[in-house]
């Protein structure tokens, strides 16, 4: 489509517009989805700078006259044959992992584990769909020995898509759950069909204690070689023995009749089935037994994840330090340019030990990175990070320093850390925690970690259920229903929603003083505020005659842009029925000082099923109100009246928009919806202090928590100054401790809370409790507390510090 070729080569494939790239090289592909089509960005693209585009619909080449546009029926299919083809120029071992739970660690661990044998290429983080699964592959290059790949699937007919792409030499599965098990009949299926991706396989690694696994592998592939573990019976790796104490495990097995003894830097159950997989791998690579247990040694259980923290001298942090290498280093680049807290970027970087490239060809694109990221300052710790002096802008403040050690003995530059975001990024050896220690504000001990992963996987669980031009409102009041309203409006800016909604206007001022740009709903806009709610361009709800003419009466140079709120039957706010028509002879009278951008009701009761007659028939009155008030406007305002609950029950009445409000922390009162929802929110609190109580003797305040039998109890950091209600006292609050949960001893105080520890005899002081979260669910938190999610969210104090991360 473009009468200039360009013979540059193209060497990497961009399909998110919003992600930091090099145009140089990049081929943009335009994948179109239920509820995106990436047709729109190629002008933000080419503007950038790329020339290469793959479209599947036929584009105006006049505003982009330098394009060479390859136009194929479906993008994504002709993604995935483009990688097909690229993955058939290499011949190298390549490992394929799939399964429920594990696929990251395992790959990231392996990753880990044989960086020393092998020139590693693998999967970014849990790239690991559709979409993930190509883009990790067409990194392959020349000089790589070895690949990792992951891939997960959802439905039937996926892995047969991925299978050609990975093309692995090597199979593994960790195991088989209940997640993402909605695209699958039964589990048999579900199975059936992550093992196709076995086909190209010469060796199928797996644990033969999942029998599911074991019929299916014995059925479908009965002439493959396979390498097999298992505490039950006979396997190539037989577990013999596994110990635990509160801080590490031991496991003796038998391989090739030779008994070998490891140490796991870890006990939880989860991590040690991961652990034996890349065990059993690197006995069957030939891995000297000596070497693994040396390496084995470093591994450790950490979330795989970016976590936001406060710092010191108005700093943000943000502290990833698990690994680093290329890849880890781009996604943490690209998550320093989504945070807007300070102009202000900082890097503290340390060498990059697993790379298959040689300095010139790594350093330079690291450069490249940071360049792309916008980075002021970048403190190097190690010897070969040096060689960025060589390629790094001018105009980039460069420190560089032997060691962590020397680094911190610099207080100079500590102190120069001020006003700025702070991107930790180092290898383990390097020990990033000591500098996260030295940087971070020391925190009350009790903390609400938001998985703003789990918030963009919320947030797309609605966006399907939407029609493509369905425009999509969040919520963002309340702080963030308690998670804070500017860390997910920025996520959500980020995601391209249409629109904000809070409650009052200097939540929405917060917001734009922060750099917020989206449109912002303010729902109780008062009086007194109105001149700031103009000048920062905030958008007010009208439900009343009286706030209406007080908007006709501001002297603006621009029409204000108000939402129009009727009252279809909630009889909270809104006007009624019978107002349309002095409402339309206003509107019509000052349309050039007052322009609806929106009309819409509240559902009162959508969430429950006894109600739905009163909901159709909200929803019937709203119909025939804004019909009216709408069809003499010249202008035609959206219309929306959904929230959270009715976008999935009531989906006939999606109208122009939706408003999404407690759905995106997980909770919807739709258990088909809810199934597929994560959570974001976890509370959680530190055991500070163990006591052995013996019979006879009270615990806590008034003598209420009488004891019978002799008791461990422990003390936690949390009480009712942060959230958690005194109703929970005696009994009535547990919290989850190692796997089991500890009720509540006596009553609850302001500031701490006494648990059972008896049934525990593995937790100790110093301890992480889970007050709700994955275990313990916010609804059943909440239930306890008599109270509704809403509360329990927006309850937990300000004193608690929020701990942003990504997966």
């Amino acid at each position: 489509m473009s009468s200039q070729p360009n013979t540059e080569p193209i060497r990497f494939l961009l399909t998110d517009s919003r992600q930091s790239f090099s145009s140089v090289g990049t081929m943009f592909i335009a994948l179109v989805g239920n509820n995106h089509n990436g047709h729109q960005y190629i002008q933000q693209c080419y503007e950038k700078g790329v020339r290469f585009f793959l479209v599947s619909e036929t584009q105006d080449t006049n505003e982009c006259p330098e394009a060479q546009m390859v136009l194929v029926d479906n993008t994504l299919t002709a993604l995935q044959q483009l990688v097909i083809h690229h993955r058939k120029q290499f011949d190298i071992p390549v490992i394929g992992i799939t399964g429920s739970n594990g696929k990251t660690i395992v790959k990231e661990w392996l990753s880990q584990l044989l960086a020393a044998d092998y020139k590693i290429v693998k999967s970014p983080k849990s790239y690991n769909s559709q979409i993930g699964v190509p883009l990790s592959v067409w990194q392959m290059d020349k000089d790589d020995t070895l690949g990792i790949f992951e891939a997960g699937i959802s439905t039937t007919g996926e892995m047969e898509r991925l299978a050609p792409i990975v093309q692995n030499t090597i199979f593994l599965i960790t195991n088989i759950g209940e997640a993402h098990s909605e695209g699958f009949s039964n589990i048999e299926e579900k199975i059936t069909e992550k093992l196709k991706l076995a086909a190209s396989a010469e060796l199928l690694v797996y644990c033969k204690d999942f029998e599911e696994i074991d019929q299916v592998v014995k059925r479908d592939y009965p002439n493959k070689k396979t390498l097999t573990w298992s505490y039950k019976q006979e396997a190539d790796l037989k577990i013999l023995h596994h110990e635990s104490t509160t801080i590490d495990s031991t496991i003796t097995g038998v391989y090739k009749d030779s008994q070998y003894k490891i140490q796991l830097p870890f006990t939880d159950v989860a991590y040690v089935e991961n652990s034996i997989h890349c065990w059993l791998l690197l006995l069957h690579l030939g891995i000297p037994f000596e070497e693994i247990s040396k390496r084995f040694k470093l591994l450790r259980a950490l979330p795989l994840r970016l976590e936001l923290l406060a710092g010191i001298n108005n700093c943000m942090i943000i502290n990833d330090g698990y690994n680093n290498d290329l890849d880890a280093l781009e996604i943490a680049l690209d998550f320093l340019m989504k945070q807007s807290y300070h102009d202000k970027r900082i890097l503290v970087l340390s060498d990059i030990l697993q790379s298959r490239l040689n300095d010139y060809d790594l350093y330079t694109k690291v450069a490249l990175r940071i360049d792309q990221a916008a980075v002021n300052t970048v403190v190097g710790i190690g010897k070969d990070v040096l060689h960025l002096e060589q390629y790094m802008s001018s105009d980039i403040d460069l420190h560089f320093y032997p060691s962590t050690k020397d680094f911190l003995a610099d207080k100079e530059i500590i102190d120069s850390i001020n006003n700025a975001t702070v991107l930790l990024k180092g290898a383990r050896p390097f020990k990033f925690e000591q500098i996260a220690n030295a940087l971070i504000q020391k925190m009350h001990k009790t903390v609400l970690e938001i998985n703003l992963s789990a918030v963009s996987h919320n947030l797309n669980v609605y966006r399907n259920q939407l029609d493509a031009d369905t425009r999509l409102m969040v919520m963002v009041k309340a702080s963030g229903y308690g998670s804070g309203s500017l860390e997910i409006a920025r996520l959500l800016e980020f995601e391209q929603i249409d629109y904000l909604a809070v409650a009052y206007i200097d939540e929405g001022v917060e917001l734009r003083k922060a750099g917020i740009q989206l449109p912002i709903m303010v729902m109780n806009p008062e009086l007194s505020g109105l001149t700031a709610m103009l000048e920062y361009q905030l958008e007010p709800q009208v439900y009343s005659f009286a706030l209406l003419q007080q908007l006709i009466a501001m002297e603006t140079a621009t029409p204000i842009r108000i939402h129009i709120m009727l009252d279809s039957g909630m009889k909270r706010l809104g006007f009624e029925p019978e107002d349309c028509e002095k409402l339309l002879n206003l509107l019509k009278l000052h349309h050039q000082r007052i322009q609806p951008v929106s009309v819409f009701s509240h559902l009162a009761a959508s969430d429950n099923p006894l109600h739905d007659d009163f909901t159709h028939d909200q929803i019937q009155t709203f119909t025939q109100f804004s019909d009216k008030l709408t069809n003499d406007l010249t202008v035609k305002p959206l219309r929306h009246i959904l929230n959270t609950s009715g976008i999935s029950r009531f989906p006939q009445a999606k109208f122009d928009m939706v408003r999404l409000g407690i759905g995106l922390y997980g909770i919807d009162g739709n258990p088909d919806v809810q199934e597929r929802l994560q959570t974001v929110c976890t509370l959680k609190a530190t055991i500070s202090q163990i006591k052995t109580v013996i019979p006879g003797v009270s615990v806590g305040y008034n003598r209420m928590g009488q004891v019978a039998t002799p008791s461990r109890i422990g003390t936690i950091s949390i009480g009712y100054a942060d959230g958690y209600f005194r109703r929970f006292s005696n009994g009535v609050g547990q919290v989850w401790v190692h796997g089991r949960l500890a009720p509540v001893v006596g009553n609850v105080c302001m500031d701490m809370t006494m648990i059972d520890l008896t049934g525990i005899p593995e937790a100790e002081e110093g301890d992480t409790v889970e007050v709700f979260g994955s275990h313990l669910l916010i609804s059943d938190f909440a239930l306890a507390g008599g109270t509704i999610v809403y509360e329990a969210l927006t309850s937990v104090s300000s004193r608690v510090k929020r701990v942003y991360f990504r997966d």
